[in-house]
């Protein structure tokens, strides 16, 4: 479902050329739960982001579903990234001003629906991370874990086949951390989502498929 082929990333200045990926090679497979770990500064969310188009590797080739993306244009980029990815952040990036299903809905303003379906749909993802009671809150009567479950949940409103989460228990303790990787492992054994998850936490690690470890930037085998 994503491959990516002798992928390298490097940042440069007029000073100094930073190479955050080197001779990076992954396939994941559709309906995959993998995990990639390493220390700060590994270049794990520089990957995720190649990963999710939201970045260009400096060398190397990135295919979804076997077409390389390079030639796309940014359009067609941007009709990918909303209609197939979901994305899921450490920090929750939800608006305080908007009501839970609002900030649910925000995913799918860019697509062609009526303002009845997307409604719907944001209450369909609201009801799968088990917010159904909560949708007329805001992110400020919510606990972190309830909040990061919103950001699962607008990640879930476009149906998307992939997720990708940096991070996803990081701000969290422990059980709302086991609660929220819960429902990411019933996403993928019961829907079939395919999803990679950037962790620090080992013991998060091993609840998935595949574990990818990354070391300055490289793969560690």
């Amino acid at each position: 479902m994503i491959t990516l082929t002798d992928i390298e990333k490097v940042y440069q200045t007029k000073t100094i050329e930073t190479v955050a990926l080197h001779n990076i090679n992954i396939s994941i497979r559709k309906g995959e739960f993998a995990s990639i770990m390493g220390p700060s500064g590994c270049g794990k969310s520089t990957l995720l982001n190649i990963m999710g188009l939201l970045d260009e590797p400096t060398r190397g080739t990135v295919s979804i579903d076997g077409s390389p993306v390079r030639s796309f244009s940014d359009q067609a980029l941007a009709r990918l990234r909303n209609q197939k990815i979901g994305f899921v952040f450490q920090s929750y990036h939800l608006i305080n001003d908007l009501s839970v299903t609002d900030n649910v809905e925000l995913s799918l303003l860019y697509r062609s629906m009526s303002g009845s379906e997307r409604r719907k749909r944001a209450i369909e993802a609201l009801h799968k991370v088990g917010l159904s009671a909560r949708t007329s809150h805001y992110p400020n009567q919510l606990s972190g874990g309830q909040r990061q479950r919103v950001a699962i949940a607008r990640a879930l409103a476009g149906q998307p086949e992939i997720i990708l989460a940096d991070e996803p228990t990081g701000n969290l303790d422990s059980v709302m951390g086991n609660e929220i990787m819960d429902i990411l492992l019933r996403l993928n054994q019961e829907e079939g989502t395919t999803i990679v998850m950037v962790t620090h936490d080992e013991l998060m690690a091993k609840k998935t498929e595949r574990l990818i470890r990354l070391f300055d930037g490289s793969q560690v085998l």
